[in-house]
């Protein structure tokens, strides 16, 4: 089989570059070992969005007395949330299969490995090879969730995310080792359908990457709904007979946590290693890092000719949207149809977002960040309570901070933690992508009554400005 262009993986990253591909005129092929969506949409970012949302919808029940609204005899079922996740999966994955079609890309299903560097040999279930021939190749095979050596997943008690996002019934007690989005997504779901949750976290604080005070306020919120959050804390080995998993402090002398704590089932998601292994990429003069992922250019283009790489195996931030951007990159790189670099700076301001209960929003530098760059900086923050919508919604926690230079006023961050934050921040990604200060922010008029209303609020005290403060 001879092509133009062959796309290994159908993540977002893969079927994305394909798409473009294909729009650009080249005769595209995928080749796809599962399900085309890749983890995100079969196991990843929707099926765990659908799970959250039913959780938010129990919470929402729980708290109708707030609007005058009275029930008797509240029950839920858990599989039928599941059920709904999965059939919402199902429903996606025929609309990607119609892209394909509506592309005249050739999808085959089977594994992939590179007998040279434009050549590969296609295994599908049967044992049958099918030999591609292509001008280019596109690797997007994503990644998996990284097992800790005293924690390795069997599937039944020690879980990946891909397999907690598919049970049909949850465990009475659990813990969930990493605090980072995955994890703390998964202690909203399950903490909100009534298991009791522990959430262990190495570093000092929830989500260490996003800005210090989002994590306190995650923490602080998070405990008062009930949820156990240790932090500083090392998990250790599960005992399955007494049902615990032995922790250790981070530091001798921090003896806050636990020794042990009680577990029906432990989630494990402390990060991701990629899907490199057995792909030939050697034969083909693609190199790896230490930790196995492919490096990258500006243009996603790899250290061999005409051989790209985009999506969670190329190590540099590993969230959908930034596989589709890279993805776009790639494939307008190799038609040569003026394509948009992606480099580091890029990287930093694309957005980031947890969706727990409360929701964390943010692009950019964190205060941290910029105080360990030596960057001067002005800060601009407002409280969601006072906002009319907010209040309409019942919401009484959360803010909305913005960072800009002092200097010349670019926006250098933004930070948000609250009910729906995640649906503000496209807003900021456009001011900073067009090089707008927040005063150009503050005077854009926001309608009222929004959550949108804090973003102009916050931008407006960057400078002192602010009205309702």
């Amino acid at each position: 089989m001879q092509t133009d262009v062959v796309v290994i993986g159908g993540g977002p990253g893969g079927y994305a570059a394909a798409i473009r591909a294909a729009q650009l005129g080249r005769r595209t092929a995928l080749v796809e070992k599962e399900k085309l969506g890749g983890a995100c949409l079969n196991w990843g970012c929707i099926p765990s969005k659908a799970l959250i949302h039913g959780a938010d919808v129990l919470a929402t029940v729980r708290a109708a007395a707030d609007y005058g609204i009275a029930y008797d005899n509240l029950s839920w079922d858990f599989s039928r949330t599941a059920a709904r996740s999965r059939a919402i999966v199902d429903k996606q994955a025929q609309g990607l299969q119609f892209l394909m079609r509506k592309n005249g890309i050739e999808v085959l299903t089977g594994t992939a490995r590179f007998t040279d560097g434009q050549t590969l040999a296609v295994t599908d279930a049967s044992g049958a090879v099918t030999s591609i021939a292509a001008d280019c190749a596109v690797i997007a095979v994503g990644a998996r969730a990284r097992a800790l050596p005293h924690l390795p997943f069997d599937g039944q008690t020690i879980l990946s995310a891909r397999e907690a996002v598919a049970l049909a019934d949850l465990p009475a007690r659990a813990a969930i080792v990493g605090g980072g989005a995955v994890g703390v997504e998964f202690a909203h779901i399950w903490h909100t359908f009534g298991v009791d949750v522990t959430l262990i976290e190495y570093e000092d604080r929830l989500l260490p990457l996003e800005d210090g005070e989002i994590s306190a306020e995650l923490t602080k919120q998070f405990r008062g709904r009930g949820i156990k959050v240790l932090t500083g804390c090392a998990a250790q080995a599960y005992d399955p007979q007494t049902r615990t998993l032995a922790l250790a402090a981070r530091q001798a002398a921090d003896r806050r946590a636990p020794s042990a704590v009680a577990a029906d089932a432990v989630l494990v998601a402390v990060g991701i290693r990629p899907n490199t292994e057995n792909l030939g990429l050697a034969q083909a003069g693609v190199a790896l890092d230490e930790a196995g992922f492919i490096p990258v250019d500006a243009y996603l283009r790899t250290r061999a000719p005409r051989i790209y790489a985009v999506g969670d195996c190329t190590g540099r931030l590993p969230l959908a949207h930034v596989a589709l951007a890279q993805a776009v990159t790639a494939a307008e790189s190799l038609a040569a149809a003026d394509p948009v670099p992606l480099r580091d700076e890029q990287y930093r301001f694309m957005p980031r977002c947890t969706y727990a209960a409360p929701q964390v929003a943010s692009l950019g530098y964190t205060e941290e960040a910029l105080l360990q760059a030596g960057i001067a900086f002005n800060k601009g923050a407002t409280p969601l309570f006072p906002n009319g919508k907010a209040k309409a919604m019942g919401i009484r926690r959360g803010f909305v901070k913005i960072l800009a230079g002092k200097e010349y006023g670019e926006l250098l961050g933004a930070h948000m933690i609250g009910p729906d934050v995640t649906e503000l921040l496209p807003s900021l990604s456009l001011a900073q992508a067009m090089e707008l200060t927040p005063v150009e922010i503050a005077r854009t008029t926001h309608a009222h009554p929004t959550l949108s209303e804090a973003v102009m609020e916050a931008a407006a005290a960057v400078e002192g400005l602010a009205l309702h403060m």
